[in-house]
């Protein structure tokens, strides 16, 4: 072979590793993610389901500037057959543009939606936190804050691809007692913590039972922030959200039809501010959680937790993330945890780097949960990943 010969074989070879290289797909935490019309994925603080062979991931849509941390648009809806490529499919949702007492009224606050499909019904249903804009209080210069209604929203459709209907907001299990409720809950509330506090840590004592939020709430519902949607191999279904001002979890079994609460519920981690709540369960049956403090859109130590049962007793287990990085959650907060359909003991950690200042500018860190003697669970930081690390 003469050194021209030799010089466009080696061109060839090195462009045709260029194209495969091109055409490898990758996860890239934190990166922009383009979808088929080559625009960033606009599903922030959202939740994917898997039906009939295709990935629906269902989000808020955000756009330009500081009102976009509020509902202008709806819930938005990608779907994909193989987690890396997806494809606009539109608002599925729509926010209510022209009946202001209407509580999905432009400018409200709706986040982390979630759909579950229910086998019984065959339907949709969609689950959020919901602020109603007349529930919304504002600063003098305008801007929208605090989550005073800390109420539930729910939707359902026929159709994975919507569109939804929105069905009404609650505060779960208004007149119902958790399974663990203390006697000192069920005594007279008195009027000096009957106010609404302000949200967060530095507005309620260490222990915050001492205001018996549970008791006060009691009558009207409880309140419910971040959540997220869990369905057990049984089909039961269960809302987990951050309550009692944001200092305790709930974990609420949702009735048959996913449309309501049963009644059935339990307080986890009372005084501990947790936020932001995901789960997940491994192939033995273990229960994991992971979740985050309460530090608005600032990034912290993501928390995580186990239980043999999901109304029994759980364990503390620390912050799962293990690199470099790790007090922050990579920048980000959890939103998700998704498994991956026919691999076992597979999930994908999602999470929101949120951009309050311009939230379209959101981007989102998925990292692969390493189970680790069905024991612990962790999370390793990877610049780029693919599905083959479950293999």
């Amino acid at each position: 072979m003469n050194k021209i010969s030799y010089l466009f074989s080696l061109l060839f070879l090195m462009n045709c590793n260029s194209s495969l290289e091109k055409e490898k797909k990758y996860f890239s935490p934190g990166e922009k993610w383009m979808d088929n019309n080559g625009v960033h994925i606009n599903a922030h603080g959202g939740g994917i389901l898997f039906h009939e062979g295709l990935y629906y991931w269902y989000g808020e849509h955000k756009i330009e500037g500081e009102i976009g941390n509020t509902a202008q648009v709806g819930v938005h809806l990608y779907t994909s057959q193989n987690l890396y490529d997806w494809k606009d499919q539109g608002i599925v949702l729509k926010v209510n543009e022209t009946d202001p007492e209407s509580d999905i009224y432009k400018g409200s606050i709706i986040e982390r939606p979630k759909v579950i499909f229910n086998k019984k019904t065959k339907k949709f249903v969609m689950w959020f936190h919901l602020e109603p804009i007349n529930k919304v209080y504002k600063t003098a210069e305008g801007a929208n804050v605090g989550y005073g209604a800390a109420k539930s929203g729910i939707a359902y459709s026929d159709s994975p691809f919507g569109p939804f209907e929105y069905l009404r907001s609650v505060r779960p299990n208004a007149g119902k007692w958790p399974i663990n409720v203390q006697d000192f809950h069920k005594k007279k509330v008195s009027s000096e913590v009957k106010k609404i506090y302000g949200g967060g840590p530095e507005h309620l004592p260490v222990h915050v039972d001492s205001l018996n939020i549970l008791g006060r709430d009691f009558k009207i519902g409880q309140m419910a922030r971040d959540m997220t949607l869990f369905v057990d191999n049984d089909e039961k279904a269960y809302h987990i959200y951050s309550s009692e001002d944001n200092s305790t979890l709930h974990i609420s079994m949702l009735s048959d039809d996913y449309l309501s609460h049963s009644g059935t519920y339990k307080r986890i981690f009372p005084s501990k501010f947790n936020e932001a709540p995901t789960m997940m369960k491994s192939s033995s049956g273990k229960y994991f959680i992971i979740a985050s403090g309460c530090t608005s859109w600032s990034p912290n130590p993501a928390r995580s937790a186990t239980s043999n049962n999901i109304f029994g007793s759980w364990k503390e287990l620390g912050n799962p993330c293990v690199s470099r990085d790790s007090l922050t959650t990579y920048y980000s907060q959890s939103t998700y945890i998704l498994p991956i359909n026919g691999i076992k003991d597979a999930f994908i950690f999602m999470a929101d780097r949120w951009k309050p200042e311009n939230p379209i500018e959101g981007t989102y860190v998925w990292l692969p949960i390493k189970i680790k003697n069905d024991k612990l669970i962790e999370l390793e930081w990877k610049e780029k990943w693919d599905l083959s690390v479950f293999d």
